[in-house]
């Protein structure tokens, strides 16, 4: 199946619009592939021009820095996830079972991927869930977040933890935290699947005996006891 999504992306995350020109798509296209492939330390322009054959001036004239194409991906992404959220959960009225759906959207488990030939500029999904994992948090922590925040850059993920935290709302109208929760949620669920790659010993998914990767199935469970054991503490 092919298929394409539009995301409306903030003006104050471009010089110029990516989406306006050929070249601006691949420098979004290419670029979460190079960073995924290298990482944000390792990534640079000129990198990335080499490998669309363009000049590295040619990308500064779309993002300002790298930092600012990491915001953009990231951004681009939440949208998206918010998308899948949205359409996953639209015929459901169960609220416990639009949030286990939510668990396993955020693990891109259940959520609408191409399937066969993918559009040819679509973006990677898979490359970019994977920076979503080991670099989002690096589109905030950063000395100028008060500006960035007021320009309104993280309001993509701002909106995803509204929709989840709503969502928890419906389940439990009297729960106190639902932002909190639905922020951690999202953070615990890439965090553990970071450390269960990289870091084993900091969780309880760690590689199987037979050094294969462990199933993110018990990754779910976990974030599912997590959810609901907080949900339901104190419940009638």
């Amino acid at each position: 199946m092919e298929y394409s999504v539009l995301v409306r992306m903030n003006e104050k995350l471009f010089l110029r619009d990516p989406e306006s020109s050929d070249l601006g798509r691949r420098i979004v296209r290419q670029g979460v592939l190079l960073l995924a492939e290298i990482g944000f330390e390792d990534m640079t322009f000129r990198k990335l021009a080499d490998r669309i054959g363009t000049k590295e001036a040619s990308i500064y004239r779309y993002f300002e820095n790298k930092h600012r194409l990491l915001v953009y991906m990231v951004a681009w992404y939440w949208q998206w996830l918010e998308y899948q959220l949205i359409f996953q959960t639209n015929n459901l009225t169960d609220p416990k079972e639009k949030l286990e759906r939510v668990l396993h959207i955020l693990l891109l488990k259940g959520a609408s991927l191409p399937t066969g030939q993918a559009p040819t500029d679509a973006i990677d999904i898979i490359a970019l869930h994977s920076i979503v994992i080991r670099e989002a948090s690096k589109a905030y922590l950063t000395h100028h977040i008060t500006e960035d925040n007021r320009q309104q850059l993280f309001k993509p993920y701002k909106d995803l933890c509204g929709r989840i935290a709503g969502i928890i709302l419906e389940y439990r109208p009297d729960y106190p935290y639902a932002r909190s929760r639905a922020s951690s949620i999202i953070e615990t669920a890439h965090y553990q699947s970071f450390f269960m790659q990289y870091l084993p010993s900091l969780t309880d998914f760690g590689n199987q005996p037979n050094g294969l990767p462990e199933s993110e199935d018990r990754l779910v469970s976990f974030l599912h006891h997590l959810l609901f054991s907080s949900l339901e503490s104190g419940m009638a």
